[in-house]
């Protein structure tokens, strides 16, 4: 999402910023704008006039991008379904008829909100699991010049502002820091509750499962999937990275007891190939990709077969 612009005079940590970038160099001013995510670099003495001017020419790619992406979603939102497809979401859908329910992979997470507009026009309000190291329900208020408002840490937000989503949604896996409580009312009044990546330890997995199973219901749901959600010894390549997060088998395993609630779609993003090593992100993204296609699918979480015991009456 976005434009890639090389130039000599961009610094090192710009370089290595995980998402495409856009990137205007006018002398003393590089804007820089990742996925709805737009900060100014500048240095002493430049000129206002300038930095108008760049705010005017740059502000307006992030919101084209995100118009592309609703626009692309909706479309693919009105292809016929296959006959043989489960059509468990037709009696949540306003027109009682079966969408198609699409996997989205990507880099930055803005793209969820063009994604919940779509499904609002055929679902209403939508419940959304959201695996993440963050919470992203960033006030939009403040701090943020207009073109940077939507970012991959206020959409959630701007969904909650627009009417998209339910007051059902759920965090999983949430370490970030925060800077006061009044971050987490807000998270409250935007319609989620919340489950610590720490919080696998007092609880277990099962009763993780159980919890998100209770807070979506029988409502339709958007599962979104932060790679930081794993631990980044095992998932390296992403632009966000937090210490003490779950095991890929953890995730894996909450994931599939996740089978048979109305999922509507699903993302796998903030992947960053850049900063991977040996494909191991990118191995783990595309095993969960498939376990997201088989909730898609299925009706109920897998058993565990339990074998009985062979006796020595068995042997005789």
């Amino acid at each position: 999402m976005g434009l890639l612009v090389e130039s000599k005079g961009l610094s090192a940590a710009v370089r290595r910023l995980a998402l495409p970038v856009v990137v205007v160099v006018t002398g003393l001013v590089e804007l820089i704008g990742f996925g709805g995510l737009s900060g100014v670099l500048v240095t002493a003495g430049a000129p206002l006039g300038v930095l108008s001017a760049v705010e005017r020419v740059v502000g307006a790619i992030p919101a084209l991008a995100v118009d592309q992406i609703e626009t692309a979603y909706t479309t693919l939102l009105t292809r016929p379904v296959n006959g043989r497809a489960s059509a468990r979401t037709a009696k949540l859908a306003r027109d009682g008829v079966e969408h198609p329910r699409i996997l989205t992979l990507g880099g930055d997470h803005t793209i969820v909100l063009p994604i919940l507009r779509s499904l609002h026009q055929i679902y209403g309000p939508i419940s959304v699991i959201h695996f993440d190291a963050h919470i992203d329900t960033w006030p939009s208020s403040g701090g943020f010049t207009r073109q940077s408002r939507v970012n991959h840490g206020t959409y959630f937000t701007f969904a909650f502002e627009e009417g998209l989503m339910s007051n059902t949604s759920i965090h999983a896996g949430i370490r970030n820091k925060m800077e006061g409580p009044e971050l987490i009312e807000h998270d409250e009044e935007v319609g989620f509750d919340l489950i610590m990546a720490d919080d696998i330890d007092d609880l277990g997995i099962d009763e993780i499962v159980k919890h998100i199973r209770q807070r979506i219901g029988n409502s339709p749901v958007y599962l979104s999937f932060d790679i930081d959600t794993i631990d980044p010894s095992q998932a390296p390549a992403t632009g966000t990275p937090e210490p003490a997060g779950w095991t890929s088998r953890e995730t894996k395993r909450i994931l599939r007891g996740l089978a048979g609630l109305n999922f509507v779609g699903a993302d796998i993003v903030e992947v960053a190939p850049a900063y991977d090593n040996a494909d191991i992100t990118a191995i783990l993204a595309a095993g969960i990709a498939d376990d997201f296609l088989t909730l898609f699918v299925t009706d109920e979480p897998p058993k565990r077969q339990v074998k009985r015991r062979r006796t020595l009456a068995d042997e005789l």
